[in-house]
């Protein structure tokens, strides 16, 4: 039997969708281990975020407050996250393998003594664990040799945990030493923008190499994009030549989305852009080059010249309006 602690992420004092991604992929691990789940809520004035994470069907939700945890930092974090695991009981810890998680859950490994398997997207009957690898071309079956384990899912792997459940909530004084913490939270700064999150859209355009220059993500994409109500992305090579910033980029390197529709428009489908979208529901490809591997994971594809079937598509979706 192993009890389960996941790390409930937070921003602005609200969790995201990949916070109950994660609180349902610690549940399922603590279901099938025959342990209990419980939710880690860190951060300073937190009674409400608490008393939210208690709604969603964990056994006991922890509430550690402290000055030092009022902004993320890895080493105040960490530190907390770890002593709370090892004082309750937990023998395994799980966040989502957001940019938080990725930072902080190498830190609270190495505090634990504790293997560590990143980006998961299942676990099995047996224990072990499925995760992808070269780039998603090839799925690992991995088993956590170590008395305590470390685990990131991925956050398009597992369902979001649902309000069905009212657990108590227990306040915890933080176990922090500030004289080892070495970094200081200075900002916070990001992209304000009026169409949804890239990482938790239902609908994703994305633009590539074949859009030719920035300028043209702004009038050619950007249109369908709005007229979607959808989120934009971009591939790696668009990023990297200077079209947008790297916040859109998708991919191995990038971020990992799975909305219902993803549209790539440009996008030829190199191996590390394929691992970051491949688990879309319906995937649509716009590219003049019908030998272009993105055709090879897409559900409808079209081979055209995008600078005159991306305004033709626009018109055609607002005409449904």
């Amino acid at each position: 039997m192993s009890n389960v602690l996941v790390f409930a992420e937070h921003q602005h004092k609200t969790f995201s969708k990949t916070a109950l991604v994660a609180l349902g992929a610690g549940k399922a691990i603590a279901a099938k281990s025959g342990g209990e789940c419980y939710a880690a809520v860190l951060g300073s004035g937190i009674d409400d975020l608490a008393a939210e994470a208690a709604k969603y069907g964990v056994a006991k939700v922890f509430a550690v407050e402290h000055a030092a945890l009022e902004n993320y930092t890895a080493e105040a974090h960490s530190q907390a996250l770890a002593a709370l695991a090892e004082d309750k009981g937990c023998d395994t810890v799980v966040a989502t393998a957001s940019s938080i998680g990725k930072d902080m859950l190498p830190r609270v490994a190495i505090r634990l003594g504790a293997g560590m398997a990143s980006d998961i997207t299942g676990v099995n009957d047996d224990g072990t664990i499925t995760r992808p690898t070269y780039a998603g071309n090839a799925m690992a079956t991995i088993s956590i040799e170590t008395p305590r384990k470390v685990i990131s899912v991925r956050a398009t792997a597992f369902e979001p945990a649902t309000e069905d459940g009212s657990a108590e909530v227990e306040k915890v004084e933080a176990k922090i030493d500030e004289s080892v913490i070495k970094t200081k939270f200075v900002a916070f700064n990001e992209t304000k923008s009026d169409r949804p999150n890239l990482a938790e859209a239902s609908v994703v355009v994305a633009g590539g190499r074949g859009l030719k220059n920035g300028e043209n993500f702004e009038t050619v994409l950007e249109p369908l994009v709005d007229a979607l109500g959808a989120a934009m992305g971009a591939s790696r090579a668009a990023v990297d030549a200077g079209f947008v910033p790297n916040d859109l980029q998708i991919g191995q390197t990038g971020k990992v989305v799975a909305p219902e529709l993803y549209i790539a428009v440009g996008i030829s489908g190199a191996i590390q852009h394929l691992a970051g979208m491949k688990d879309s529901k319906v995937i649509v490809a716009i590219n003049k080059d019908e030998e272009a591997p993105i055709f090879q994971v897409s559900d409808y594809g079209l081979v055209a010249d995008l600078f005159k079937a991306v305004p033709e598509l626009k018109e055609a979706v607002e005409n449904l309006k």
